[in-house]
């Protein structure tokens, strides 16, 4: 069996040795470069742009304005038909008479080489009118405020409220309330390699071809069509190689629109390979959180209500085409969800400001979701004076509670919360921690622990987009080719960005065909080439893109044991597939290698009599039905020491058990989980994008946005729970999001456990020294 076995990933070899083939490696006859010229402000008017002085550049081609691109590329509005109040003004490629975020481009600059465009870039001038900038969700909802977008009356984007029960009613029977106010600062998600394109256009057939480090290729393929006034089938989009992606890259991006624009008007190659000042100015962020919330319960532990009021903001713009509602609605699905409770009430509000545009980020909401339910649970443990890991097995959803719609309205197939607890308290002796704790206190060690349960929304079905009114497809399709040598290939619409989805995929195929990984090749990340799919995203490679391709397999296998039968005389019923070789169901005995049908398939089909499917190419989609998310579910256990005297928290060990069902390959899921849980150490301690009241970024490179590094991070343990999902043959969920999702509630827990004995609090992430001092009273 290939399924279930840690097989390393197919391309890790040749990018370990440096054999990848990445955008910025890929050069084109003619090619041109392409630098932005950036505003310098969070919100100015844009009056003249001369650029005169930048054209008279050795090396210098051509100079885009907003005014030139008009005819060129349409303008869009992140809509989405199911929140038809959510607020979605209208962008522009290039920023026309007003600038909303510092970063946003306002021209572009062609030239013979990178250092030539960028130099292009300097010299050109722009006439700034500087606008007061709004940076505070709160200061954008202010009567008072002053208004970004014209068409609009208020800052206000979008809100929205979910409940359940009567949850005042709840709160006013309750014998204990715990309540705190969260701030969850923003931050983006770093890639390796930033975001890059080249966008070649020729002009005799009106064709673009795209190569792009992205997520999406299908998506981009439509979106470029649609705004560039191309058909469709005349847009290519090939994703190379590509060095981590977490999100960030599976958007429109204005500046790669730029980059196809003037590609189309020159007729040349463009490359635009983001530096990594662009990179934290011009990417889309995520989190920006600020959460009041409680929690009602009673005498014995029980939860009795929950209600959370969430205000972020979208920065400037709502996000093409997803939109930038999806944090706070997970916030408002997810609070809470692991646990039994009646009554709940979630307030969502988005506002507009002046700050680079949230997008979806890896584990999107799931970390505040997840943060503040855990939080309360303990506030509520200490106030009950009950142990943290029994009050949540008080109030866990167990057995007969599933399937279940929860409070938050997700609909629930079957969970492990139970399971996953019994399995982390089998590899954390807690009662051993109590009491090396106490001896360390009296050391002046303060050491603590931190638990966090939460629930993993995967592999989002097609309902969403599709009713939603934007063009992004959330099936998946597999198509499979067994060629004459008796090897297959295998076109996926799914993609790899590092997370060795192809490895999965090609394990799924050679289980269900019978032959070897060897013979199974796996393609991906082009339009062109893969059947319409959509890519990698919200965990969904292994549950949609796996499905899809068992389905293919399971299609060929039975065309290739009709072929087999028809040459043998004998039943299909009565033959399999082993090892690459057509064997007799019943007793095992070989008959005919896979390779010789294939090569008669192909050469010989006369051989074959009609009315038999022959076909050896085949392809087969999967979309989910009747469900919005696969639900997954873990527990993560953090420990961390805090120095009371210069505020370092210092991550020592995090355990992470998890359930995403069942499990292709655990090496891989493995590697996802420990990356996830290093991205949520990150949240937790160390990543903040800081603007000051004016709306400047503050931490434009790595010596000020601090990013977790090898030697800080703590041994991570992962164990898995498989509860299969029945809605689908595979069993499989989506294991993206597990480690981001619980990482910084564990380590948000384990900081406060570690200070309580200096009944001190802390409720701000990132969690850094100034920010714990002030906790601690010490500054």
């Amino acid at each position: 069996m290939s399924i279930g076995a840690s097989v390393p990933r197919d391309r890790a070899k040749r990018l370990l040795l440096g054999r990848g083939n990445y955008v910025d490696d890929i050069s084109l006859p003619r090619m041109l470069h392409l630098a932005l010229v950036r505003s310098p402000y969070a919100h100015a008017h844009v009056g003249a742009i001369e650029t005169r002085e930048a054209l008279a550049l050795p090396g210098v081609i051509a100079v885009f304005t907003a005014e030139d691109l008009e005819g060129a590329v349409s303008s869009w509005r992140a809509e989405h038909k199911l929140f038809p109040a959510m607020a979605a003004p209208e962008q522009f490629a290039l920023a026309r008479d007003v600038v909303r975020w510092q970063g946003e481009a306002v021209a572009a600059v062609l030239a013979n080489s990178r250092a030539e465009a960028e130099d292009g870039a300097e010299r050109v001038s722009v006439d700034w009118d500087e606008l007061p900038a709004i940076t505070d969700a709160n200061q954008a909802l202010a009567p008072n405020a002053p208004v970004l977008h014209d068409d609009m009356s208020s800052n206000l984007a979008f809100e929205t409220q979910v409940t359940a029960g009567d949850v005042n009613a709840a709160f006013a029977d309750a014998d204990h309330v715990v309540e705190e106010h969260f701030r969850f600062h923003r931050h983006s998600g770093i890639s390796l390699e930033p975001r890059g394109i080249i966008a070649a256009f020729e002009p005799s057939e009106s064709r673009l071809t795209v190569h792009q480090s992205h997520q999406t290729p299908h998506q981009q393929q439509d979106l470029y069509a649609r705004l560039l006034g191309l058909p469709e089938h005349k847009v290519r989009v090939i994703c190379p190689d590509v060095g981590g992606a977490f999100g960030l890259k599976h958007h429109l991006m204005a500046d790669e629109l730029v980059a196809c624009a003037a590609a189309r008007l020159l007729g040349r190659p463009v490359k635009y390979i983001a530096d990594r000042l662009e990179s934290f100015l011009a990417d889309v962020h995520c989190r920006d959180h600020e959460v009041e919330a409680r929690m009602a319960f009673s005498d014995t532990g029980e939860i009795l209500g929950i209600q959370v009021d969430d205000l972020f903001n979208a920065g400037a713009y709502g996000q093409y085409p997803r939109s930038s509602i999806a944090e706070g609605n997970q916030i408002s699905r997810l609070t809470g969800a692991p646990y039994r409770h009646q009554h709940y009430r979630a307030d969502v509000r988005m506002a507009f400001l002046n700050k680079s545009i949230l997008g979806h980020i890896r584990s999107v909401g799931h970390p505040i979701a997840c943060a503040v339910a855990e939080r309360l649970v303990d506030l509520g443990a200490e106030t009950l004076g009950l142990d943290p890991i029994e009050i949540r097995r008080r109030n866990y959803l167990d057995g007969d509670d599933f399937p279940r719609t929860s409070s938050g309205g997700v609909e629930f197939e079957q969970l492990s919360f139970n399971g996953c607890l019994d399995r982390a308290l089998e590899i954390v002796d807690m009662t051993q921690f109590r009491q090396e704790q106490t001896e360390l206190r009296a050391q002046g060690i303060y050491r603590g622990i931190g638990v966090a349960t939460f629930v993993e929304l995967t592999a989002i079905g097609p309902e969403y987009y599709g009713e939603g009114g934007q063009h992004i497809s959330a099936q998946e399709t597999c198509l499979l080719r067994l060629e004459a040598s008796g090897t297959v290939r295998c076109y996926t619409g799914a993609t790899d960005q590092g997370q060795g989805i192809d490895t999965g995929i090609q394990q799924v195929v050679a289980d269900a065909l019978g032959v070897a990984l060897a013979d199974i090749e796996v393609i991906s990340g082009d339009s062109a080439l893969c059947p319409v799919g959509g890519g990698s995203w919200g965990s969904r490679g292994a549950a949609l893109g796996g499905e899809a391709a068992l389905r293919a397999a399971t299609t060929l296998k039975r065309n290739i044991l009709n072929i087999a039968a028809s040459l043998l005389q004998k039943d299909p019923s009565d033959l399999s597939i082993d090892q690459g070789v057509v064997v007799d169901g019943r007793s095992g005995a070989a008959h005919m290698a896979v390779s010789e049908i294939a090569r008669i398939g192909h050469f010989q089909p006369y051989s074959i009599p009609e009315g038999i499917n022959a076909d050896l190419t085949v392809t087969e989609r999967y979309a989910s039905r009747g469900r919005l998310f696969l639900a997954g579910n873990g527990l993560q256990i953090a420990i961390v020491d805090v120095d009371v005297d210069s505020g370092m928290v210092t991550p020592l060990r995090h355990v992470v058990v998890h359930d995403c069902g069942r499990i292709l390959n655990p090496l891989l899921v493995q590697e996802q989980v420990r990356g996830g849980v290093v991205q949520g150490i990150g949240a937790a301690l160390y990543e903040e994008l800081r603007y000051d009241e004016d709306g400047h970024l503050l931490t434009g490179s790595f010596a000020d946005y601090l990013v977790p590094m090898a030697g800080e991070m703590p041994d991570i343990e992962v164990a898995h729970i498989e509860t299969p999902t029945k809605t689908s043959e595979l069993g499989a969920k989506g294991a993206g999001e597990a480690g981001t999702a619980g990482a910084v509630g564990a380590i948000l827990n384990a900081v406060n456990d570690a200070i309580r004995p200096f009944d001190a609090t802390i409720a701000e992430t990132p969690i850094t020294p100034p920010r714990l001092l002030r906790a601690l009273g010490r500054i």
